[in-house]
């Protein structure tokens, strides 16, 4: 009995460190590319493999993460219960796990997706792991600006899978998620400042403050209401997923908004990062249902 439950935990623990809930929404917003790149089914083959590729690549840049934050995190309060700063796996598991995902997803997208969607994945992976986490994350406050390039590739990538071509479409659902980034992270930045700091993280509200990190968050959210337009201006979806992107933009703003006026609120920051996180996936579900019912008619 005692063997069954250390061999669980040992596999929990392995899991804890792919960052599920983070991969399962970039796996959602890849997998709607893949739908929307064409007018039908996008294929099994993509769909299987593509998915299964694109989430094992995902898993394997968050386990990279945990391993080259390991010694900042143990310092951080909503990090610090992780598996490596807590001792449950050494980092040498940890990496030889991180790059077995990493091999095994490169391998299916090349033979049973595509070179491109391989490549491109690589270098997103290589993007987040690496320049982000090693360099950016420690060497600038816009880190999560720059970096957000990594975390907005995955609808490409399901695009890709499919198609094997890069469109103006799937570059639009990049340019959703990478202005999305910002104030999503950065709210986050605020309730969290002080652990930041205390690690000499120079996220944006620990170099130039809480208000300045405020009056950015809501200038980015009037740019994503601008960007998450456009699919229905050039014609890419229609009035159902205009009136979804208009209602929870309203909501995004208002948080935004609110965050501005009333800087004393210290729990809005957090009820801002969790409602950005729902705000993506209703958003891109929203994309999906639309492209589906535009199909329909059109038939």
């Amino acid at each position: 009995m005692t063997a069954t439950v250390e061999t669980y935990t040992d596999w929990r623990d392995y899991y804890e460190l792919t960052k599920p809930r983070v991969v399962m929404l970039i796996v959602f917003t890849a997998i709607v590319g893949m739908f929307v790149s064409v007018p039908g089914w996008p294929g099994l083959t993509a769909l299987v493999f593509g998915t299964l590729g694109i989430g094992l690549a995902a898993s394997s840049a968050a386990v990279f993460n945990h391993v080259l934050d390991a010694r900042i995190d143990i310092q951080m309060m909503r990090t610090r219960g992780r598996p490596l700063p807590q001792g449950k796996l050494t980092e040498k598991a940890a990496l030889t796990f991180a790059s077995g995902l990493c091999v095994i997803s490169m391998i299916m997208l090349w033979f049973l997706v595509n070179p491109l969607t391989a490549v491109l994945t690589f270098f997103s992976l290589i993007g987040y792991a690496v320049i982000y986490t090693v360099w950016l994350k420690r060497a600038t406050p816009q880190n999560i600006v720059i970096g957000g390039a990594a975390g907005a590739a995955p609808p490409v990538l399901g695009w890709t899978a499919v198609t094997n071509e890069l469109h103006s479409g799937a570059l639009l659902l990049f340019l959703i998620v990478f202005v999305w980034t910002p104030p999503h992270f950065w709210a986050l930045a605020i309730a969290r400042k002080e652990e930041y700091a205390k690690v000499d993280i120079p996220m944006l509200p620990v170099t130039h403050g809480e208000a300045y990190t405020r009056l950015n968050i809501l200038l980015y959210t009037i740019l994503l209401v601008l960007v998450t337009i456009l699919p229905y201006l050039i014609g890419m979806s229609g009035i159902i997923y205009l009136v979804s992107a208009l209602v929870l933009d309203a909501l995004f703003l208002y948080y935004a908004v609110q965050m501005v006026r009333d800087p004393g609120d210290m729990e809005l920051p957090m009820k801002t990062f969790k409602y950005s996180i729902s705000y993506l996936g209703f958003l891109f579900a929203a994309i999906l249902i639309d492209h589906y019912l535009l199909f329909q008619v059109s038939i």
